[in-house]
C-alpha cells in the first residue's frame, strides 16, 4: 500500500464511518479494488477506525465533558444513567470480540460476494427505518442491549454499525436526535479498545506490506474526512433522510455481487 492509496482508504473509511453505508465493507471494496493483500492490511483498518473515533470526541467534547463532570460526582444522576447505558449497549460487542475474535477477523479476507450480501442488509434495515413512524422515546436500558446486539452484529464487513443501531433505536421508538448521538458515542469503547489490542499485539509494526508512514497518512485522512461526516450526518438523522442510503446500499450491494 503506497501513500496515495493509504489516504483514499482513509478518506473512504472517514467518510462512510458516519454515514450509514459500512465503513468496513467500503473498506474492504477499496482494498479489493487496489490490490491490497486483507490479511497484512488488519492493522491499516484498526487504525482508520481509532481515527474515526478521535474525530467523534472532537465533535462530541462538550457532551462527553458534562457527561464525565456528572458521573465524577459519584451520583445517580442523568450522565451516569447514560454512561451506564453506554455500557449495557457494549456487552454485545464485548462478548463477541472476545469469544469470536478469530472468526470475525476471518471475514475480512477479500470476500467481497460476502460484503455485498451484508450491504443489502444495511439496505434493508435502513428503508425500513425509513418508513416507521418515528417517536421521541428516551433511551432505556433495555434499548441500549438490544441497540447493543445491533452494533455487535455490524462487526461484520457491509453491516453498516450507525445504520444497525440506528435503524435499530427508531424501531423501538428512540427519537432520531437521540439515537444520532447514542450511536456516536456508544461506539467510542470497543473501537479504543481493538486498538489497544492491537498495539499490545504488535499488529502495527507486524505487516510488512504496510508501512507506518502509510498507516499514519491514512490515520489523519480518516480523521479529517470523518469529522466532517460526523458533523453532517446529524443533520442527516434529524431531517430522516435515511431511505438515500439504503437504496445506495442496495445497488452498491447487487452490483458487488455480479461484478466480483
Amino acid at each position: 500500500m503506497d501513500i496515495i492509496e493509504a489516504i483514499v482508504l482513509g478518506i473512504i473509511q472517514g467518510m462512510t464511518e458516519f454515514l450509514p453505508v459500512s465503513s468496513s465493507g467500503h473498506l474492504e471494496i477499496g482494498k479489493y479494488i487496489f490490490g491490497v493483500d486483507a490479511d497484512s492490511s488488519f492493522a491499516f483498518s484498526v487504525a482508520v477506525h481509532g481515527a474515526t473515533v478521535l474525530s467523534t470526541i472532537v465533535v462530541f467534547r462538550h457532551e462527553i465533558i458534562k457527561l464525565l463532570k456528572g458521573a465524577s460526582q459519584f451520583r445517580y444522576n442523568d450522565e451516569t444513567r447514560y454512561i451506564l447505558k453506554i455500557l449495557v449497549s457494549l456487552i454485545p460487542v464485548m462478548i463477541v470480540g472476545f469469544a469470536f475474535k478469530e472468526k470475525v477477523e476471518g471475514y475480512f479476507d477479500g470476500n467481497i460476494s460476502f460484503v455485498g450480501f451484508m450491504l443489502i442488509v444495511t439496505a434493508m434495515l435502513l428503508i425500513f427505518s425509513s418508513i416507521i413512524r418515528k417517536a421521541n422515546r428516551e433511551i432505556n436500558y433495555l434499548d441500549a442491549f438490544v441497540i447493543g446486539i445491533a452494533q455487535a452484529f455490524a462487526v461484520l464487513p457491509g453491516i453498516s454499525r450507525s445504520g444497525a443501531t440506528i435503524s435499530t433505536g427508531l424501531a423501538l421508538g428512540n427519537s432520531p436526535a437521540g439515537m444520532a448521538r447514542f450511536s456516536f458515542l456508544m461506539v467510542l469503547i470497543p473501537v479504543i479498545g481493538a486498538n489497544l489490542v492491537e498495539l499490545l499485539d504488535g499488529g502495527f509494526g507486524a505487516a510488512a506490506e504496510i508501512s507506518v508512514g502509510a498507516i499514519i497518512t491514512g490515520f489523519v485522512a480518516a480523521f479529517i474526512s470523518g469529522y466532517i461526516a460526523c458533523r453532517w450526518m446529524i443533520k442527516l438523522v434529524q431531517k430522516g433522510r435515511l431511505y438515500w442510503f439504503g437504496i445506495y446500499c442496495l445497488i452498491l450491494g447487487i452490483i458487488v455481487i455480479v461484478f466480483t
